[in-house]
């Protein structure tokens, strides 16, 4: 007897269908992203890659950042566009583990320099996260979120004068998923220079934890070492503080205590952390 969640699984995907064209860019873009890798790493010195991977966790990490980091002085160009490409390709297409990558930015650049780079590279692939969604991702969207995209939907519609607040709001607290913000925003009809300059701006905090807890990389003993209270605490101090005008502007609702928890509360997420820069969707948000 086939099991009713089983059931729901198999409904969802028989709807999301690609066309031709939606395959041929989707296939496009990666082609693309490998081509980009191979031309780093032929224009690298002959020697042995096979630490040459995506890092699990953080022992994956400390082994690629120590081999690494007798690259990264001779040959800083091709280890730079090398990150990039790959830090891109991630966020694009929502791959789990960018919190490593942004820990490898620090350790091997230091903070402002890491800093620089992780918004740099994440803005990057938001974008092409936003613009592929924006060809081809609502079925996917109407598919894995249907509930929380028609809900998105609502909430950016009834925000337009105030929209860059709101969105600076949702990228500076561990409210959604980055991933699921690049992949809808396009569906739900927020404009791009919104989005770019919420994602700019809003990923600075969180990306300068990361980046210097990267310089201390053998003290951490898990991804959850990143956060404590007190600084996911000021992540949301620093988000309500972004939609403070828009709150000042609303006549209907008495606090804004009542107005966060009406306009973003009702979400129904759970406020947990992954500190990624949005490809980690293991818990709640991801950076």
């Amino acid at each position: 007897m086939e099991k009713k969640g089983e059931k729901n699984v198999g409904e969802k995907m028989s709807k999301f269908q690609l066309s031709f064209w939606d395959l041929a860019v989707f296939s496009t873009v990666v082609i693309a992203f490998l081509f980009g890798l191979l031309c780093v790493y032929l224009t690298m010195p002959a020697s042995d890659y096979s630490f040459l991977k995506l890092p699990r966790n953080l022992q994956d990490l400390q082994i690629l950042r120590d081999h690494l980091e007798e690259y990264t002085s001779d040959y800083t160009a091709q280890v730079l566009v090398g990150y990039c490409v790959v830090y891109i390709f991630m966020q694009t297409f929502m791959i789990p583990g960018t919190v490593f990558m942004s820990l490898l930015a620090g350790a091997l650049f230091g903070v402002f320099k890491g800093v620089a780079l992780v918004v740099f590279t994440a803005t990057a692939g938001a974008s092409s996260c936003y613009f592929l969604s924006k060809m081809i991702g609502k079925p996917l969207a109407f598919t894995l979120w249907p509930d929380k995209v028609k809900f998105f939907q609502d909430q950016v519609s009834r925000r337009r004068e105030g929209l860059l607040n709101y969105m600076l709001f949702l990228r500076l607290t561990p409210t959604l998923p980055n991933t699921f913000i690049n992949v809808a925003s396009p569906i739900v009809d927020v404009p791009y220079h919104t989005f770019f300059f919420a994602t700019v701006v809003g990923l600075i905090p969180a990306a300068y934890v990361t980046v210097k807890a990267g310089l201390t990389l053998g003290e951490l003993q898990s991804v959850g070492d990143l956060y404590d209270f007190n600084s996911i605490a000021t992540l949301f101090l620093i988000g309500i503080v972004s939609v403070t005008p828009t709150l000042v502007g609303k006549s209907t609702v008495s606090s804004p205590e009542q107005a966060i928890e009406g306009d973003y509360g009702s979400f129904g997420v759970e406020y947990n952390v992954d500190v990624g820069f949005g490809g980690d969707w293991e818990k709640g948000q991801s950076y």
